[in-house]
């Protein structure tokens, strides 16, 4: 017997395409190495995951509103607002850190649902939404404050600096916000229906998935993440002000879709955010050890956005032309009195 061939041709540049962004992290890497070979050393590869796990747990929850192609602006304002809820909680009623680290979280849940409900219930477009609400939660911090700074206690800095095994803590938090997205995109029936209602959300719909359950789930996932990638930011500089995590909304959506995720949603994965804020920080750090002028830098960074967001696009052409080569066109129905097709006709026989 002869072997059996191949399904399909090999694809080099469909394979480039789906594995785009783990390719650009490595080429990233190995170019600022060999420009700057201590880049290379394993204390700037750790200090470049700790840097990058704030921006990286609030890209966790960036991935699943993109996935259902939303889209998340509120993000930075609500890193802002839900540590200063917590910081208020630990100056006025002395709440631990577990307890102050717990308000973070319900305070980026309740932005969450505040989102979710403008969205789901009221039927606005996420990008006016959440940009409304991005000016809304600061607005409230500033009001709260009065444009003032807070200084959290030292037992939050030690809980930020603090380390098991030799991991930093924050490491470990960006670790479980990503094991923990891992499991439920890819090992609960909402994972699969989160990606069924990014594909398709009129077939989603059609088939009776709870595709309003699904985008509120999205949002307050992702506000709380955004409010606890603030907590372990201010747990290693102990300090806020009305301008922290201003901005930072650009960082996490860019980390998500370096990493992988869609802005035409259905595609990502939990490890797109980790891929993307590992990425982001490898750039901003190599600039810094290869001495690349200061006002370049932005620059620089830019273009490896564009560069994915380019490839975004590019995947997501060869996926809609892969779905119409699927598509087999109907063929049109006979009309009576017609001959049928030569294909169907019966050959005379002969003795």
């Amino acid at each position: 017997m002869s072997a059996q061939r191949p399904s399909g041709p090999f694809d080099p540049a469909g394979m480039a395409a789906r594995h785009s962004s783990i390719i650009i992290l490595f080429a990233i890497i190995i170019g600022f190495g060999i420009a700057e070979p201590a880049f290379l050393s394993f204390d700037t590869m750790g200090n470049t995951v700790k840097q990058a796990s704030f921006i990286g747990i609030a890209a966790v929850g960036m991935v699943f509103v993109l996935l259902t192609a939303g889209i998340d602006l509120s993000v930075g304002s609500i890193m802002y607002l839900g540590p200063l809820m917590a910081g208020i909680a630990m100056r006025d009623m002395e709440v631990s850190v577990t307890g102050a680290l717990v308000v973070s979280i319900l305070a980026g849940a309740l932005m969450g649902v505040i989102n979710a409900f403008f969205i789901v219930v009221l039927r606005i477009i996420p990008f006016i939404t959440t940009l409304a609400t991005l000016f809304l939660f600061r607005g409230f911090g500033s009001y709260v404050t009065s444009s003032r700074q807070l200084d959290f206690p030292a037992e939050v800095r030690a809980f930020g600096l603090s380390n098991v095994l030799g991991i930093p803590m924050p490491v470990i938090v960006f670790a479980i916000v990503v094991l923990a997205a891992y499991i439920i995109l890819a090992h609960t029936p909402m994972g699969r229906q989160i990606y069924a209602f990014g594909n398709d959300a009129e077939g989603a719909r059609k088939a009776g998935l709870p595709t309003r359950r699904l985008q509120a789930f999205v949002y307050i996932a992702s506000g709380i993440c955004a409010s606890l990638a603030g907590f372990v930011l201010i747990s290693q500089i102990g300090r806020l002000d009305t301008g922290f995590g201003e901005g930072r909304e650009f960082s996490v959506i860019a980390a998500a879709v370096l990493g992988g995720a869609s802005l035409f949603g259905g595609v990502g994965t939990a490890f797109s955010a980790l891929i993307g804020a590992i990425t982001i920080q490898v750039v901003q750090a190599g600039l810094v050890y290869t001495g690349i002028n200061l006002y370049l830098q932005p620059l620089l960074l830019g273009l490896v956005i564009f560069i994915a967001v380019l490839l975004d696009g590019l995947r997501q052409a060869r996926l809609e032309d892969s779905k119409r080569r699927i598509i087999r066109p109907l063929l049109p129905e006979p009309v009576r009195g017609d001959p049928p097709p030569a294909s169907t006709t019966n050959k005379e026989s002969h003795p």
